[in-house]
Order: C-alpha cells, then sequence, then structure tokens
C-alpha cells in the first residue's frame, strides 16, 4: 500500500491506495517543516494518520510533498515519516511544487503553477524540476497570488481604480474601515492571508469590468514576470490552487494574451497524484 501527502501550512490531505484503488483518506493539520519542528511534526502525523488509519502496519511506501520541504529539512521529514510508518521501506519528502509538477503533467513535460495565497511556478521535464523562477512572497512578487490580488483590489478601491459602489460594498460587507485594513496589513499577523481573503468579495462582482480587469492583470503579471522566464521551449501552462480553479476563466484569457495556453487546472494536486503513484 502507499500513503500520499500533499500538505500546505494550513490542511494535508493523505490519502492510502492500494494498488489503483483509494481505501481511506484523512484531512488533517497543515505541516511546514520550515516552521514547526520535529516533535511537533510527529506529533501532528501520529495523531492525524498513524493512530487512525487502518492499514498504518500495511503501508510500504509514502510519498509526502509539503511547503516549506527543502533540501535541508528533506532528511528530517523523511527521519520522522519512516518513525511513524515502520513498514515502509520507500519514504519520500519533497516540495508542493514537485507534488503539483507530477500532478499536473505525470511524465510529460510542462510549466506548472501554484495560484493560492501565494503563487509559485517551475519548468518540469517529466521526472524532475529543472527551472524555478523565485515567487519572491507577496511584498516582492507573488504576481497571480490572492495575496496580490487583494493588495490591488485595496489599492484601487482607495485610488480610483473601482467604482464607489464596489468600494462601500466592500467595507459594509466586511465590516471594516480603511483604517482597519491598513491596520491588519501593517499590525496584525498573516497579513497575506487577510488580503487573500478579499477574493470571496472580488469573485462575486466578477460582472464588473474594472474589478475582472483586476483579476485578469493580476494573472498577466504572473505570466510576463515568471513563467515567460522559462523560455519558448514550453508553452503548456498547468495551474493547481484556489486562484486557478476560482478563476479558470480569468486565468486563460491572461494566459492567451500573453501567448500561453493553459492545458490543465486542479483546484488541489491531491487527484493528480493520486492518478501520477497509480501508474
Amino acid at each position: 500500500m502507499k500513503l500520499i501527502a500533499d500538505s500546505g501550512s494550513t490542511k494535508t490531505d493523505w490519502c492510502v491506495l492500494d494498488g489503483n484503488l483509494v481505501v481511506e483518506r484523512i484531512s488533517g493539520q497543515g505541516i511546514n517543516p520550515f516552521q514547526q519542528s520535529r516533535a511537533v511534526i510527529q506529533e501532528i502525523i501520529n495523531c492525524d494518520v498513524a493512530y487512525n488509519i487502518s492499514y498504518a502496519g500495511d503501508i510500504e511506501e509514502v510519498w509526502f510533498y509539503g511547503a516549506g520541504c527543502r533540501d535541508e529539512m528533506k532528511p528530517m521529514m523523511r527521519e520522522v515519516l519512516s518513525s511513524c510508518f515502520t513498514s515502509a521501506s520507500t519514504v519520500s519528502a519533497d516540495t508542493d511544487m514537485l507534488g503539483a509538477a507530477r500532478a499536473l503533467f505525470a511524465d510529460k513535460p510542462g510549466i506548472a503553477c501554484i495560484l493560492g495565497t501565494g503563487a509559485n511556478s517551475c519548468l518540469y521535464d517529466g521526472r524532475k524540476i529543472t527551472d524555478n523562477v523565485p515567487p519572491l512572497g507577496y511584498i516582492l512578487g507573488d504576481e497571480g497570488s490572492g495575496a496580490v490580488l487583494g493588495k490591488l483590489f485595496v489599492n484601487a478601491m482607495f485610488k480610483g481604480g473601482v467604482s464607489a459602489d464596489v468600494r462601500e460594498g466592500y467595507l459594509r460587507e466586511s465590516g471594516l474601515t480603511l483604517a482597519d485594513i491598513i491596520r491588519k496589513v501593517y499590525r496584525e499577523p498573516t497579513p497575506n492571508r487577510f488580503l487573500a481573503s478579499m477574493s470571496l468579495y472580488v469573485h462575486k462582482h466578477l460582472d464588473d469590468d474594472s474589478v475582472r480587469m483586476i483579476v485578469v492583470d493580476n494573472f498577466r503579471n504572473f505570466f510576463r514576470r515568471n513563467v515567460a522566464l522559462y523560455g519558448n521551449s514550453v508553452r503548456s501552462v498547468g495551474c493547481v490552487g484556489s486562484m486557478a480553479y476560482c478563476y479558470e476563466s480569468e486565468l486563460s484569457e491572461a494566459a492567451g494574451l500573453e501567448g500561453f495556453s493553459v492545458s490543465k487546472v486542479l483546484k488541489s494536486p491531491i487527484e493528480g497524484l493520486i492518478s501520477y503513484h497509480s501508474l
């Protein structure tokens, strides 16, 4: 049996495969080895999965893909996973970016993108990542992300980019003032998540051309400043994440305007990873 995990900082999707049959699924806490200690990660895995699944003693392979799984963190993650699933002879820990690439393209080449609260991309040759433009985070980069969409929307609300009706509607629905927004962005924890939360309001107002163009322009900047840097050898782009899934039409429009095509969009990598590891 195989255990597959796709992990972000807030949630982890776990899936047990028997051949190509899914026999168990668990949604657990987020795991990020760059932010959490070994002890905390081990407790999460044991409590959420190892002590709760029916087939823990039958797991032969573990395939973990996660945020924060940088090269220096991979040995620790493999050790923790091995200690939690002692029957496994194969234990792999890799980046969420490789997970996205395998979910989208399996063994074919392509440009894989993650578009959620943050954004990332890579050039994938069908086996490994061969190039990765640094996303730089929502302050310096992360074009195409939910956090940057929120930044652009706030700017438009208070600098004439959208109508007064759109602005007042957001302030009324959120119960926030400009002072509240400034405080949440500059004074409170996780401003990136706060900014990304504005996507819910933006999505409800896509019938307003000025709002829709903020979304399209955000994605166009993603293609210009990230995807285009991989050159002309591959023009097919696949995307995972809530931003890609919720704004698929705007994403495809932006891609076309920048000379690319979006071949596949997944809300989450886990279904694609199930297919990949069933091969």
